[in-house]
């Protein structure tokens, strides 16, 4: 049997696993991710693999990591959230370590091809993988591969400028898609329907601490599985601005299936129904152009992990 690792990399945790040929996890072991990143952060990386190491022998070994990767798949370029990372090539350093081929890939674009390979996207060949979290990620499979793009750093949907002068967003542009789209974009809409039905909010805000601040999007997603009209008003606006950016995206991509991941998809059908609706009213040649199927991811947290890991693995 072939086994090799995935380690997913994030701002709070370092967590690694051994993953077999079929995508299945057969050990973990996770790290808190150091403050100061950089080079403490390469030698927690080493500590997760060595741990994984003791006990199963690898062929390889595949990082995920938000961020723009290089082209060659061996330098983080730029990265949103850890610190002293942008321009560092993670394969030489790891080397250090470890005597394994090491890659790094893009955390959305390996969740992509995990659920490609081993959950939602089984079968198809076009996928579009959209991540709705914090942000939007994006992952996109063309004819059975990757799509990196010229510089290695294609697939950033959730910056598609949807509303021009728009919302400022963190990339330092207006209107991009995941100001719209994404988890924090349904804490807004929903402290907007607040702000606009008071009477009708003290459900929603008695779930927090009371006020606008203290509201968080599981207390939506709750309140919207009970019902709370203010909570599902903030789930159709999020779906309305995530169908139609779908729709745009599948007019130049032609996705047969469009997973949906990330934490806001914990909402399930609250989210999927209505962008579905959208995605159908904002196609262009309506009733002529052929709609993606939009389905729930399935591997949930692993997916990048288990993604990286069969990357690793070509």
């Amino acid at each position: 049997m072939s086994y090799t690792i995935g380690i997913d990399i994030g701002g709070t945790k370092v967590l690694g696993g051994v993953v077999d040929a079929e995508g299945n996890l057969l050990k973990s072991a996770r790290r808190d991710t150091p403050r100061e990143g950089g080079t403490q952060l390469i030698a927690t990386i080493a500590e997760v693999a060595k741990e994984l190491l003791a006990e199963y022998k690898v062929e390889s070994i595949g990082l995920s990591a938000a961020g723009f990767v290089s082209s060659d798949r061996k330098t983080m370029l730029a990265t949103p959230n850890i610190a002293a990372w942008n321009g560092v090539n993670l394969e030489s350093e790891l080397r250090k370590f470890i005597d394994l081929p090491i890659i790094l890939e893009n955390d959305a674009n390996a969740a992509a091809w995990g659920e490609l390979r081993f959950g939602a996207g089984q079968g198809s060949s076009n996928l579009l993988m959209v991540t709705v979290g914090t942000g939007i990620g994006g992952g996109i499979i063309v004819n059975g591969g990757l799509l990196r793009g010229a510089y290695g750093v294609a697939a950033e949907i959730g910056h598609l400028r949807v509303l021009p002068e728009g919302h400022l967003c963190g990339c330092g542009e207006r209107g991009c898609f995941e100001q719209y789209a994404s988890g924090n974009a349904l804490l807004r809409h929903a402290r907007e329907a607040i702000a606009a039905s008071p009477d009708l909010a003290r459900n929603l805000l008695s779930r927090g601490d009371g006020t606008l601040e203290g509201l968080t999007g599981q207390a939506i997603t709750d309140a919207a599985r009970d019902g709370d009209q203010v909570a599902l008003a903030a789930f159709k606006t999020t779906a309305q601005w995530l169908g139609a950016g779908i729709a745009s995206l599948s007019a130049i991509l032609d996705p047969e299936i469009v997973v949906i991941g990330g934490g806001v998809i914990d909402a399930g059908e609250i989210l999927l129904a209505p962008t579905r609706d959208a995605l159908e009213r904002s196609l262009p040649f309506a009733g002529k152009h052929p709609s993606p199927k939009i389905i729930a991811a399935t591997l949930g947290n692993s997916a990048g992990l288990v993604g990286a890991a069969d990357l690793a693995r070509k």
